[in-house]
């Protein structure tokens, strides 16, 4: 298993090629912090963004003269606007998640890790706050606050499926789904719900080994949980290919009408396409005003 340390090396290595992200605030009460630099646009703030010539109706108190002394032109000196976004993650760490069919492919939780550290990483960049649903890890900023995110998605969960946890969601936040979601689908169905109910929007990343699209299995099989709760032995496993697919289509297709129902973004991840490929997903969900 990668240490915390691991982790965010291989998570700052993936964030590293993309611009940093800055989150989008929604104007609804308690959903915005005052802080640094959320969003990087003119307005209420004590943080310099830039200097740009006067123009006509800009306040003579606004003209900063040691700027404009330098020449003939009138400058103003603009301040940063000063809204930080809270983001909240839940990185699924079921016994399902540690599944992988090839030794050269990493498991759904290696996976899913790094992609929410990554993203988190980049959200900290942009001046966004970050943190867990639930209780254990409330958003904040800072490298702290990464290496805290870095041991808390490398902590292991027993049972083989785990339910997305959709307590203390700040209202009108946002937040990242990561998860193979082969659990109770019901589950799901309550977290996005309650998270709609209190104005939080965010991004749903369903993440499959390439091995559960295609079902390559035959004759004598026998399927085990990765948890050890579940097995089935069957002589003839390619007949069970077809019900196999039908049912995880259908299952896709659930989760994608409950995010648009929800206000939610659905993406679907494999582990043998890039880490790169699924981060990008994940900036251009958050970023392009998709949500809200």
């Amino acid at each position: 298993m990668s240490t915390a340390t691991a982790l965010r090396a291989g998570a700052e290595t993936e964030a590293a090629s993309l611009p940093a992200l800055l989150a989008r605030a929604e104007h609804l009460a308690g959903s915005v912090l005052l802080g640094d630099h959320g969003r990087r646009r003119s307005g209420m703030g004590d943080d310099f963004w830039q200097y740009r010539p006067a123009q006509p109706g800009d306040s003579r108190r606004m003209v900063d003269h040691r700027r404009s002394a330098r020449g003939d032109t009138e400058f103003v000196r603009e301040r940063e606007w000063q809204i930080a976004q809270s983001v909240m993650f839940w990185v699924d760490q079921g016994a399902s998640m540690r599944f992988t069919s090839n030794d050269n492919l990493p498991q759904k939780a290696d996976r899913a890790r790094l992609l929410g550290l990554a993203a988190a990483i980049l959200l900290v960049r942009g001046g966004e706050r970050v943190g867990l649903t639930g209780t254990a890890l409330p958003p904040r900023r800072g490298n702290t606050q990464i290496l805290r995110l870095a041991e808390m998605f490398t902590t292991d969960a027993t049972d083989d499926y785990s339910p997305p946890e959709h307590r203390a969601m700040i209202p009108s936040a946002r937040a990242v789904f990561v998860s193979d979601f082969m659990g109770d689908v019901s589950e799901v169905r309550l977290a996005l719900t309650k998270a709609a109910d209190r104005g939080v929007r965010g991004v749903l990343l369903h993440l499959l080994d390439p091995s559960e699209e295609a079902f390559p299995f035959r004759g004598r099989t026998i399927f085990e949980s990765v948890g050890g709760s579940l097995s089935h032995e069957t002589l003839k496993a390619s007949d069970l290919r077809d019900r196999y697919l039908d049912r995880l289509a259908s299952r896709k297709a659930e989760l994608s009408e409950l995010c648009a129902v929800t206000g939610w973004q659905y993406g679907l991840h494999h582990t043998d396409s890039t880490a790169q490929s699924a981060l990008l997903w994940l900036y251009r969900a958050l970023d392009t005003g998709s949500i809200r």
